[in-house]
């Protein structure tokens, strides 16, 4: 159903969503750019960090597109494979932001709780193992959804008030009893939800145990510092979420059930890279050569 149809708002809608698209994509974009260029930046903590831009990416290629598509052709129609396919990948890149900000969050933990073991217990073969891990949990939470929405028999002609087909309102869509699909997505709440949100909760539980203990403020505030993005992005990120899940759960008219989808996973994905970059000299620094490298180039 989308936004709006009055035909005034629509060159708005296109313009606004097509310059948020684009700054997410090259805000990741450059963040990949940034850390695969400089060695210096071929650390545990980028190498998430990348991922979680991959993800952020995809998440919103994956509803921008076809939405700006919709407007311009004045059709809200989708295919029913489409409609999966687009459910799908949804799921596959929001999972995997969460449970990367997840693997974020112990890759902190190991490095101010145990800085002497950091080398050994976060190695490449680990790190990697855990991204492949995030990788097949998210892709198995989207089999799972597929499983359910795949045994609706009235999925014909149906309304759906988002702007892209969000999971949960097409489980509400079941011609049957709506027991099975309540309870199926409370245990996917607590597996993909509550049980994250607890390991960084720990996670941090014992960083700032850690910190207060460091005796000198430039000590603590510089071990602090180091997890100033991360916990920003997922406090954005969370909030959010918890914000679509509530739309969700109680009944929202479709724009604003629509407004709180675009937060989740429009605008977060914009924000994460300037929040990384804005208090990260790292990167700063990576991308600043990345940008001399290219007008050195150009003027050769």
């Amino acid at each position: 159903m989308g936004f709006s149809e009055d035909p005034e708002l629509q060159p708005f809608l296109v313009g606004i969503f097509l310059s948020v698209y684009l700054v997410t994509l090259l805000g990741n974009l450059l963040i990949i750019l940034a850390v695969t260029s400089d060695s210096h930046l071929h650390t545990p903590m980028y190498f998430f960090l990348c991922n979680l831009s991959l993800a952020d990416a995809g998440l919103t290629s994956t509803m921008i597109p076809k939405l700006i598509s919709a407007i311009l052709t004045h059709s809200t129609v989708i295919s029913y494979a489409g409609c999966l396919t687009q459910m799908s990948f949804s799921i596959i890149f929001g999972c995997m932001d969460d449970l990367l900000l997840t693997v974020m969050a112990y890759d902190r933990f190991v490095a101010i709780c145990h800085p002497l073991h950091y080398q050994v217990i976060m190695n490449p073969r680990r790190c990697g193992f855990l991204i492949l891990m995030c990788f097949a949990i998210s892709l198995f939470d989207s089999l799972l959804y597929n499983f359910m929405v795949l045994q609706i028999t009235c999925f014909k002609e149906v309304e759906i008030s988002n702007f892209f087909c969000d999971p949960t309102q097409l489980l509400n869509l079941t011609c049957s009893d709506t027991f099975s699909s309540d309870i199926f997505t409370y245990m996917v709440s607590i597996l993909y939800g509550f049980i994250p949100v607890s390991g960084i909760l720990f996670s941090y539980y014992k960083i700032i145990c850690s910190i207060l203990r460091v005796p000198s403020p430039g000590g603590r505030y510089k071990a602090f510092s180091t997890c100033g993005s991360h916990l920003t992005v997922v406090c954005l990120f969370y909030g959010t979420g918890l914000g679509l899940y509530l739309s969700s759960t109680f009944p929202l008219s479709a724009g604003k059930g629509a407004l709180a989808s675009v937060v989740y996973s429009v605008v977060t994905p914009m924000l994460n890279p300037f929040i990384y970059s804005l208090r990260n000299r790292d990167i700063k620094g990576a991308m600043r050569m990345v940008f001399n490298k290219t007008v050195l180039s150009r003027s050769l």
